[in-house]
């Protein structure tokens, strides 16, 4: 029973990072209609910034991580000026391919900048444990929860209580009336690239914080992730969040108990695990257990 509490709040912790990753693909695509694969290069790249003001400049860690935020979401607006509005009427599959441009750009930026040794972040947590009864539970778990819960809130609050939200909302749901009544689309998917990138950024610290530290595969890990956005639907926020809680746990209790159990299996299957379960999710519903199924007329 130690084990298993340990192993869900690991896979509590790990899930609400992926829906950190996933709310990033979500207000993109739902705005623009495009899969945004530079999305781990703001996770990456966050990771980076937050070391610099971290370590090296050796400011506070919570004022590196929100400078680490505004560059970012600054970053994202600016490419999605330079790079992504040029694109708009072009085919779906052009503008997918500019943002994994992208996303190689950004990770050869971070190279150039730091370099390719792991980072350490400077984070306040550490390796550190608490004691729960006979438990002993990562600290970094339990702000990795902590944080991203007031992340998620403050995001579904923005989203539904803001005019500027509510207006990035109905853009989305409608284009045209939106742009009747004064909503500029320009705004919304500027300001959509700003969110996203800053949602990247907190992803990427909490990724990177403990032992684990700061690399380009923070990006490859990032998108680990993508079985809990398809899972929840790529049009719906709340299924982006209970998607990548479902995939976080299901990848940590795969590790805990199905690979020691079944070594025929290979001992990186709890990698594989959550796309067994997306696929197995979209053969009973192709958008998703959230998603909204498209109408076409005949």
């Amino acid at each position: 029973m130690t084990d298993f509490f340990q192993l869900l709040i690991a896979g509590l912790a790990l899930g609400a990072i992926y829906a950190l990753v996933c709310l990033g693909f979500v207000i993109i695509y739902r705005s623009t209609g495009v899969l945004n694969f530079a999305q781990g290069g703001f996770v990456v790249l966050g990771g980076y910034l937050t070391h610099q003001f971290s370590v090296v400049v050796e400011l506070p860690f919570a004022v590196a991580v929100l400078l680490a935020v505004l560059i970012v979401a600054l970053v994202g607006m600016l490419l999605e000026r330079v790079a992504l509005r040029p694109m708009i009427g072009r085919p779906v599959f052009a503008t997918i391919l500019v943002t994994l441009g992208l996303l190689y750009i950004i990770e050869q930026a971070c190279t150039a900048i730091w370099g390719y040794d792991l980072l350490t972040l400077g984070d306040p947590w550490g390796v550190r444990t608490v004691s729960v009864g006979a438990t002993a539970i990562k600290l970094l778990d339990l702000w990795t929860i902590g944080a991203a819960a007031v992340v998620l809130a403050a995001f579904f609050g923005f989203f539904r209580l803001s005019r500027i939200g509510v207006a990035m909302r109905a853009a989305a749901l409608d284009p045209e009336a939106a742009l009747a009544q004064g909503i500029s689309p320009k705004v919304v998917h500027a300001l959509s690239w700003a969110i996203a990138g800053a949602v990247a950024v907190l992803a990427g610290v909490l990724l990177a914080a403990g032992p684990r530290g700061v690399d380009l595969t923070l990006g490859p890990i990032a998108y680990r992730a993508f079985p809990a956005m398809i899972l929840g639907g790529l049009e719906s926020a709340e299924g982006a969040v209970l998607g990548g809680l479902a995939i976080g746990l299901t990848e940590v209790l795969t590790a805990g108990y199905l690979t020691p159990n079944a070594p025929w299996l290979g001992a990186n299957f709890h990698v594989v695990m959550p796309y067994v379960v997306m696929v197995v999710v979209l053969v009973v519903r192709p958008y998703g257990l959230f998603g909204t199924a498209e109408v076409r007329r005949a």
